[in-house]
């Protein structure tokens, strides 16, 4: 790592699954188009893509078993302590499926990404597919993702930004989820960015 690497603010991503976001994440890093580092990938759960993404990114994950670490504080007490250790700044969750509880120190540090526009279609239990089949179910002509601020409710926290996309006509789940990642792909890195760039203005 250069010097320039380190003087990148880290950020602590935070995974459940396939890891595609941290994907995205790491090659915007690599290609110079991220002005951060990542600096940890958290995990709540063994045997996912997600860390072998990390790995072959150079990048040692941490897992933090949901099921034996404690729960909801248990899990938070570890995986802060470590991205406090790893000189993460910002706490980016990517697919992650569980409420992360913050300490003080990370009010207003902590981002998540979400397949829809909120408030709509958003809070405890809807994630995944079951964002988009209740999208088509509603029949409405748009959704899209919202990057926000973690509190402590699912999906309340202040939106930095959304991007729309259209429904339309003879969409099914998984035409739709593809194109709200898509649109995912960008709104990430760039909501990042936008946290940095308004932390040091």
């Amino acid at each position: 790592m250069t010097d320039a690497d380190e003087r990148r603010p880290g950020l602590a991503v935070f995974v459940s699954g396939s890891g595609r976001s941290l994907a995205n994440l790491f090659a915007r890093e690599r290609a110079g188009r991220l002005q951060a580092r990542i600096a940890a990938v958290i995990a709540d759960r063994p045997g996912i893509r997600a860390l072998d993404i990390a790995r072959e990114h150079g990048v040692e994950p941490l897992v933090v078993d949901w099921k034996s670490c404690g729960g909801e504080q248990g899990f938070a007490d570890r995986a802060l302590a470590h991205a406090q250790e790893r000189g993460a700044e910002l706490l980016v969750l990517a697919g992650f499926l569980r409420k992360l509880r913050l300490s003080a120190r990370w009010r207003g540090k902590a981002l998540n990404i979400h397949p829809s526009l909120l408030p709509a279609f958003g809070g405890k239990g809807y994630y995944g597919d079951r964002v988009h089949a209740a999208v088509l179910a509603a029949g409405v002509s748009e959704s899209g993702c919202t990057v926000h601020y973690v509190d402590d409710e699912y999906d309340r926290g202040a939106i930095l930004l959304q991007r729309r996309v259209p429904v339309r006509a003879g969409d099914d789940v998984h035409a739709l989820a593809a194109r709200v990642f898509e649109a995912e792909l960008d709104a990430l890195p760039e909501a990042i960015e936008r946290h940095f760039a308004a932390a040091t203005a």
